[in-house]
This record gives C-alpha cells, sequence and structure tokens, in this order.
C-alpha cells in the first residue's frame, strides 16, 4: 500500500483535524529537533535520500508515522505499511513478494513493532540484513526487551520525546490559521491561556491535543462577527483526565522503579507523586504494596525494624478497608518508608550468605546443633554440648566454641550493621558480644 497516493490529494474536510494536519515536510514537523533539526541524522538521511533501518521509539501523538512518510517521501521509495497487531508471518511474506516486484527501494514502516513473536520477526530479518526492505519500527516500548537481538542490531534506534507544551501549542496554532487543510477558514479567536489547558491536558501528544482542539471549536461563541473559544467551555471538553497505561509497558514498570527510587533517596513527596501516578493510570495499588515489601527489607532493614511490620498493616487494612481508604493506608506506609533511616545491610548479608553457601557444599551443622529424639542420635553425640541461652549469663552463650558456626570451615561475616536508626544499636550489642566471647576465650 502506498502511502503517499493518498498524502497528496488534499485531505476530505470529514477527515479528523489531525489527519488533515499531518505535517507535508520535514520543516512543517513540529518537535524532536534533535534528529530533524538541521544537520540532524534523520534531516540529513532525508537530504541524501538514503534511509536506513531505524526504530523510532516514543510515546503515542509525537510523529512517529509521519516522520516514516516524510523519509519515504525524500528518499522516493515505496512504503508498505503493517500494523503489528493485525499483521502476521502471511502479511510479512506478502510485503516481501511486493518489494521483489519493485524497482524502487522499498520501506516497511512497522507500526507497534514490539507485538511481533518470535517467529514473526525472524520472518522478516533476512530480507532486512539483504536490504530488499529498509524497516522503519514504530514502537512505544523499550525495543531492547521487545525486539530481538539479532533485528535490534540492524537497525539504529532513534528516541522520540514527548511534545513540549509549547511545541503542542505551535501545533494547534499552525491548524487555527492554516485555510486549506485546518481551521483557518473559520477565523476562530482562541487565546493563549485556552491553548495552554488544552497542550496540559494532551500530555505531550499531538493527535490529542488536535483532537481536543477540534472538539473545542464545536463549542466556540459569536462575538461581533467572529468565533471565539472560551476557557468555559474546556472543563467539558477536557473531563477528567486519567490518562491510562498499558499494565504490561514500561511505563507500569517505570513508575514503580520511580516509586522505589524515590523513598530509598528519601523523597516522600515524588513518591507521593508516582504512586498517585501510577494508580490513577489504572496501576493495581497492591502492586504498589508488594514494592514497599521488598523497599522494608532492602532499604530500610533494621535501621527501622518497625518499617515492615507496618507496610504488612497497610497490606491487610487494604484488604479490610476496600480501595479509597486502603490507598491511605498504603501511603501511610510509603511515607514511613521514606523518611525512615536506610541501610541495605539486610540485603547485602543475605547476598553475601546465598553467594557463601554456593561456594561451600560441604556445609553441616556441628553435632552440638542437632536435634536427638532417638538413643542412636544421642549416642552418636547429637545435642551434646548445646548450652541453652537462656541459662547464661546476660543470656548469651559467649566463647567461639559456641558460636553456631560448621566445623572446618572459615569464619564470615555477612550482617555489618550500619550507623543509622536502631541498627546502629544493634551494632554496640554486637560488639558487647564479641568482647564476651574474647573475654570466655581467654579465661582459663
Amino acid at each position: 500500500m502506498d502511502l503517499f497516493d493518498s498524502q497528496r490529494a488534499t485531505p476530505s474536510d470529514d477527515a479528523p483535524l489531525a489527519y488533515r494536519m499531518r505535517p507535508q515536510t520535514l520543516d512543517d514537523y513540529v518537535g524532536q529537533q534533535a534528529l530533524v533539526g538541521h544537520d540532524k541524522p534523520l534531516r540529513r538521511m532525508a537530504e541524501a535520500g538514503l534511509v536506513r533501518s531505524m526504530i523510532l521509539w516514543g510515546p503515542p501523538g509525537v510523529g512517529k508515522t509521519t516522520l516514516a512518510e516524510l523519509l519515504a517521501r525524500a528518499s522516493s521509495a515505496h512504503l508498505e505499511h503493517l500494523s503489528a497487531v493485525m499483521a502476521g508471518v502471511k502479511e510479512i511474506r506478502g510485503v516481501v513478494e511486493r518489494a521483489q516486484q519493485h524497482t524502487s527501494p522499498v520501506i516497511l514502516f512497522l507500526d507497534e513493532i514490539h507485538r511481533l513473536n518470535k517467529s514473526q520477526q525472524d520472518a522478516l530479518l533476512p530480507h532486512v540484513e539483504s536490504g530488499l526492505l529498509t524497516l522503519i519500527g514504530a514502537t512505544t516500548e523499550n525495543p531492547s526487551f521487545e525486539v530481538n537481538s539479532a533485528l535490534l542490531s540492524r537497525a539504529r534506534v532513534y528516541v522520540l520525546k514527548a511534545l513540549s507544551q509549547e511545541e503542542l501549542i505551535a501545533v494547534m496554532r499552525q491548524a487555527l490559521t492554516d485555510e486549506q487543510r485546518g481551521l483557518g477558514k473559520r477565523a476562530i479567536i482562541v487565546e493563549d491561556d485556552v491553548l495552554a489547558a488544552l497542550a496540559h491536558a494532551s500530555a505531550g501528544d499531538a493527535r490529542r491535543a488536535l483532537g481536543l482542539l477540534e472538539t473545542a471549536c464545536d463549542f466556540t461563541q459569536p462575538e461581533s462577527g467572529q468565533e471565539v473559544l472560551y476557557m468555559s467551555v474546556l472543563a467539558d471538553v477536557i473531563g477528567h483526565q486519567a490518562s491510562a497505561f498499558d499494565k504490561q509497558g514500561d511505563a507500569y514498570y517505570d513508575l514503580l522503579s520511580a516509586i522505589h527510587k524515590s523513598i530509598r533517596s528519601s523523597r516522600p513527596d515524588a513518591a507521593l507523586l508516582y504512586m498517585a501516578r501510577f494508580i490513577q493510570g489504572g496501576g493495581d495499588p497492591l502492586d504498589v504494596v508488594r514494592r514497599l515489601s521488598a523497599i522494608a527489607s532492602e532499604d530500610v532493614g533494621n535501621a527501622d525494624p518497625r518499617a515492615l511490620p507496618l507496610v504488612i498493616a497497610a497490606w491487610d487494612a487494604y484488604l479490610r478497608l476496600g480501595d479509597y481508604e486502603g490507598q491511605r493506608a498504603i501511603a501511610h506506609a510509603a511515607i514511613h518508608l521514606a523518611v525512615a533511616p536506610k541501610s541495605n545491610r539486610i540485603d547485602r548479608a543475605w547476598n553475601a550468605a546465598k553467594q557463601y553457601a554456593r561456594q561451600q557444599p560441604q556445609i553441616e551443622v556441628p553435632t552440638y546443633l542437632r536435634n536427638a529424639p532417638t538413643r542412636l542420635m544421642e549416642q552418636l553425640g547429637h545435642g551434646e554440648g548445646y548450652r541453652y541461652a537462656h541459662n547464661e549469663p546476660d543470656g548469651y552463650p559467649a566463647g567461639s566454641a559456641h558460636d553456631c558456626w560448621p566445623e572446618d570451615l572459615p569464619k564470615a561475616r555477612f550482617f555489618e550493621p550500619s550507623q543509622f536508626g536502631q541498627e546502629k544499636r544493634f551494632g554496640e550489642i554486637m560488639a558487647w558480644r564479641e568482647n564476651r566471647d574474647q573475654e570466655a576465650d581467654q579465661a582459663p
């Protein structure tokens, strides 16, 4: 399918404004100046008329499809367009067969390339490698996770950013003044604060901004023979802005990561912001509380031993109280974790212990620590010499002979308390016990 036969014609007035206003040249293109600005990589490709395989990675509505069309036009290439949602191996083979009949270069624009499975990507690979097809893939997800390494190695990844508020306003101003494709013939008067509100509601998505503008212009007011768009109509146009995201996509896990790292960095306000965005976008609050449970041990640890019980209490409160009240309990726990003193010594100690155990497969429990439920086990010495801690002075069986460490294995220390919060006190207790051990070992 050659998209440019239809692109060269003036779009119908019935077509959505966002479709009618698609840029015809790179000079009309708003945003992504790091890629299409003077002497930038995609601009240089267009000027040279030679397009290389690439993957355009960025959020919706930032111009990925438009860039593919402009690059194909600049290189005089035939453009095939497939969506990975609908396309399978059969459709890819159809593109290959048509490409073999063309004398001009063939560019395959593959929308949502991250949705191709491995067999579909494998079907595409040899034709990209041979140069029969130049691939331009578009994705909202991290291609390093979603595109196989063989295909990824043959394509350059370009990252597209969400449009700024100023760029979105520029896009809408173009639409308001363009008499051929846009709304210019109506000469609508729109104040900057109205466009700013529409841009804010569009969250970096030019397609959404133009859609909102088109809807808003259905509610203009006549005034002195002109049409005026007032701020007062925007509440009904914009409505509730719950910007949802794909629960299997990058945004979902990026927000969980942002929550975790904000708490680790002791920034409660940032943690609450990302939590609110996560939940309002459709994220499960229980995914947040699960992450908080990990944070309680990994990043707070014994610096504040109350942290983990508090998170578990918040989890229980959410299940008992329901979503509305339960979210507050989760926020309660998140604030506590963020403000609490931090220590990763539990995480370090546990990882060190696991590593040591892997390196010492011959670990055996000392006989004095073994149970002796039968006479034979008693005769073998199980439990013999064990000192019951509660019968010892200060509740501590002092001396290295009773350190519970496996015999004939080198000693190792996994847990090193930090100097923060309760863990500082733990260090003082451990140091006192080490002194008691030394005194016991030196006693006659």
